[in-house]
């Protein structure tokens, strides 16, 4: 062997083969390097034909010591994948072998042919094992292949002292998709967010019965993150999540009323319209559960029974009757035209009130629908002049190019003296935004108004305003998350934020507070409600 002539190289192994020694093989495979290409194609080849017991052992001995040579040679991995293909009934004897050191190889091939009878050697190894790197390994196998078997194992490394294992196990117990293994992933959350949104994301791929369930739970989180997370995968699943948001309007929790309806909503399927008009039947005392109602209701395709909206526009609080407006607008038909003009006519205050919310909704429809009638120009012409001038120009317009050239012309409006301090509004609502638009421009004050909280931090750059008012639940940046990073650049007593939500959570309250957020009011909110919570920073 000194000289490494090729030649008895090959009748060497030859020979070892025939006796069934390997250990005088390994010993010529020591050397595979040192020898030309054609001599190692050679050795492998008489290795491949030699009986599986003998050969396997041999292969991974060449894919774990001369990893250099085998990866110029991807036969070899081929020959051993070939091998267990052949002969899986000799997998867990391989699995389980003595004779062969590091099975990263074995067990990785397996993982690539999901070989399910390998479940019982890989859950014994993954036992014995004491090599981190390993047992990551064979926890990402038993993922692969997916059998139930391996559920409680794949449940002891959730807990375990690595968090590479205890994520690997988590993705694992994803791919295995039972019920049961759903059930063990939803045990494991409310300890980190990252794995509870791995958690979550798992839920929304396997979409059975009782991940739909746990994503829907979520909706009850005292998180915002964990909230907003689960409604971007209740909106993605679409109709099929529809039959548990549905029982959730049943539930007397006005938080987890209000998620529910924001996400049918977004989801608009026909189906929620009934139960979502049936809550609304039952008045719930909850104004923001009204306002989420109708606000849902503007999105969802209403084909008969729109008229029932009109009930809205009497409400007490204006933020639902403006949520009211929007969905009548959406839904506008002759018969809510003909209802409106009614209710309108008698022009006293209940009419002046409606009439009010017509304006500052921006309704189009209705408003032009309206706008013909003499005792309609009246009473809008009381509010008309003082909205904002974006307002007013985009009214202006509107009758201009529906020829009603003089309705537009007494319109006038108030000009605007001097500049007035900015106050930025964020909110993922247009609704609510309108809203702040209508009410800051009654105190005094510029509207800054931003639907995306990411738009505010740039603008926040270069400009500072008086005050930052901003929603808790936005999709991607929260309002706490917005809150962090204005902080980055303005310190509290410099640029007072208000956090307007409607929920009154305590986790999301210390949250809020530690993000620098200077106080917390629920909507709805009023002119008055929302002066007093500016003065306390701007007196």
């Amino acid at each position: 062997m000194a000289d490494l002539n090729p030649d008895h190289m090959v009748q060497e192994i030859k020979d070892n083969i025939s006796t069934g020694d390997s250990l005088k093989a390994r010993l010529v495979l020591a050397h595979i390097g040192d020898v030309d290409e054609q001599t190692r194609n050679r050795l492998v080849y008489e290795l491949s034909r030699g009986e599986v017991e003998f050969s396997v052992p041999l292969l991974c001995y060449l894919l774990n010591d001369h990893g250099e040579v085998a990866e110029q040679m991807p036969v070899i991995r081929e020959t051993l994948l070939s091998n267990l293909i052949a002969y899986p009934e000799l997998i867990n004897n391989f699995l389980l072998s003595e004779d062969i050191g590091d099975k990263t190889h074995i067990v990785t091939l397996v993982g690539e042919l999901k070989y399910e009878d390998a479940t019982p050697a890989l859950l014994d190894l993954v036992t014995s094992a004491s090599d981190e790197s390993q047992i990551l390994l064979i926890i990402e196998t038993l993922g692969m292949i997916g059998d139930p078997q391996a559920i409680n194992t794949l449940t002891d490394f959730m807990y375990a002292a690595n968090r590479e294992l205890i994520l690997a196990a988590i993705q694992a117990l994803g791919q295995v998709g039972t019920p049961t293994a759903m059930h063990r992933l939803a045990e494991r959350m409310g300890t980190d967010n990252e794995m509870d949104f791995m958690i979550l994301s798992i839920f929304a791929d396997v979409q059975d019965q009782v991940s739909l369930e746990k994503l829907n739970d979520t909706l009850r989180s005292h998180y915002a993150h964990m909230r907003t997370f689960a409604k971007q995968e209740m909106v993605k699943i679409g109709p099929k999540s529809v039959p548990f948001l549905i029982e959730n309007l049943q539930k007397h929790d006005p938080d987890f009323q209000i998620h529910t309806l924001n996400v049918l909503g977004d989801i608009g399927d026909e189906s929620a319209v009934m139960p979502v008009r049936k809550l609304l039947d039952s008045e719930p005392k909850d104004a923001n559960v009204r306002f989420a109602a109708y606000e849902a209701l503007a999105l969802l395709p209403l084909r008969k029974g729109a008229y029932t909206l009109t009930a809205g526009l009497s409400d007490r609080e204006d933020h639902v009757c403006i949520a009211a407006a929007r969905a009548i607008d959406q839904n506008f038909s002759e018969i809510l035209a003909a209802g409106l003009k009614n209710l309108l006519r008698p022009m006293n205050d209940d009419a002046r009130h409606i009439t009010k919310i017509i304006v500052n909704a921006q309704v189009d429809k209705v408003f032009l629908s309206l706008a013909p009638e003499d005792f309609f120009q009246e009473m809008a012409l009381v509010y008309l002049p003082h909205t904002h001038k974006d307002t007013r120009e985009h009214y202006h317009k509107l009758l201009v190019e529906a020829d009603l050239k003089v309705f537009a012309s007494k319109m006038g409006g108030e000009e605007d003296v001097g500049v007035k301090p900015k106050v930025v509004a964020v909110d993922d609502s247009r609704m609510i935004l309108n809203i702040y638009k209508a009410t800051l421009h009654e105190l005094g004050y510029e509207p800054v108004l931003f639907e995306f909280p990411k738009t505010a931090i740039e603008w926040l750059q270069t400009e500072k305003p008086l005050l930052v008012l901003t929603d808790l639940n936005m999709p991607d940046i929260t309002g706490i998350d917005l809150a962090v990073e204005i902080r980055k650049k303005y310190p509290s007593k410099m640029l007072p934020i208000i956090m307007v939500t409607t929920q009154n959570e305590a986790n999301d309250n210390d949250a809020a507070r530690a993000a620098g957020v200077n106080k917390i009011i629920h909507k709805p909110f009023n002119a008055q409600s929302l002066k007093e919570a500016m003065d306390e920073f701007l007196s």
